[in-house]
């Protein structure tokens, strides 16, 4: 699946909204969407001040791109955040992403965040960084 992802220059931010929101304990299986939702609305602090971290991701502005999947499809982008519905598996389709991305520009910073040791070799092999749900879950 061939997208756009972002302006030239910026951070690419990609957020593994299942494996970020099952991180925390606080009941979010009551509501995998609402709490997909406070995700994302957490995470457009961070794409305009970036993350607390060295490199390309600290300060701002970031292009944050939210990968959901399940019952958390259907919650509605921001201006600050993207969406993305997975279809199917949540880690193939943040796969696609981050290659759709660094094929566009093999040099653009790209940063998935999630604990999910599979999907962090598959992302490091397409040349993405990675981290923990720890570096979002300021908020």
């Amino acid at each position: 699946m061939e997208e756009d992802y972002g302006g030239p220059g910026l951070p690419l931010l990609v957020v593994d909204a299942a494996n970020v929101v099952g991180s925390v304990p606080d009941g979010w299986w009551r509501d995998r969407r609402a709490a997909a939702e406070r995700l994302r609305d957490a995470l457009a602090a961070v794409a305009e001040h970036g993350l607390e971290t060295s490199g390309p991701w600290h300060g701002g502005p970031l292009e944050v791109v939210l990968v959901v999947e399940g019952a958390a499809r259907g919650v509605p982008g921001v201006p600050e955040v993207t969406v993305v519905e997975a279809p199917g598996s949540g880690d193939d389709r943040i796969v696609e992403v981050v290659g759709a991305a660094l094929t566009a520009d093999p040099e653009r910073a790209c940063l998935v965040v999630t604990a999910d040791r599979g999907l962090r070799a598959r992302v490091t092999a397409l040349g993405a960084e990675v981290t923990g749900p720890r570096a979002v879950r300021r908020a």
